[in-house]
């Protein structure tokens, strides 16, 4: 097995490993894999290694993210698997792919915002429009700047009525 080859296996295996945190997307979908090498290792055996930045400096989800990626690796006979996470530059929701996006409003979770997010004084401030995704209106508003998840933002649709998370732009 050659070594480009085997990037291409890792990266399909990399794409079934879920986010602990909102499992409708793959840690590939986030775009926290920021590289992955691959070199000869003992035998005949290839090891790998892979680059990751969380989605928050202190993410909860990076130990099980971290062991997942270890384990399905090493189950398809990669050995040694190093993970490696690196800060910066920090994560942004600009590394989400379209598709990642797709699945979170599929999910019913508001994908984020193109435009950044203005910092405010006033925790209850909305400075962007959110799209409710079970409607698609506009006219929402936020209930509480943390949601079910440290990355995600409580908030209701005032045509609909019904409450949603939104995934916070950074």
């Amino acid at each position: 097995m050659t070594a480009v080859s085997s990037i291409s296996n890792v990266m399909k295996l990399l794409e079934g490993i879920p986010d602990p945190e909102v499992p409708v997307l793959s840690i590939l979908d986030l775009g926290i894999v920021r590289d992955v090498r691959i070199y000869p290792a003992l035998g005949e055996t290839l090891g790998v290694t892979v680059m990751i930045t969380p989605t928050y400096n202190g993410c909860p989800a990076v130990d099980v993210i971290r062991m997942n990626i270890r384990m399905t690796l090493a189950a398809a006979g990669y050995n040694p698997v190093d993970i490696r996470t690196t800060l910066t530059p920090a994560w942004s929701t600009e590394w989400m792919t379209d598709a990642a996006r797709e699945k979170l409003q599929a999910f019913g979770i508001a994908p984020p915002n193109s435009v950044p997010v203005v910092c405010s004084l006033d925790l209850f401030q909305q400075d962007e429009s959110v799209t409710c995704p079970r409607c698609g209106s506009y006219h929402t508003e936020m209930v509480s700047r943390f949601g079910s998840t440290a990355c995600k933002a409580l908030y209701r649709c005032l045509d609909c009525k019904e409450p949603f998370d939104y995934f916070k732009s950074h």
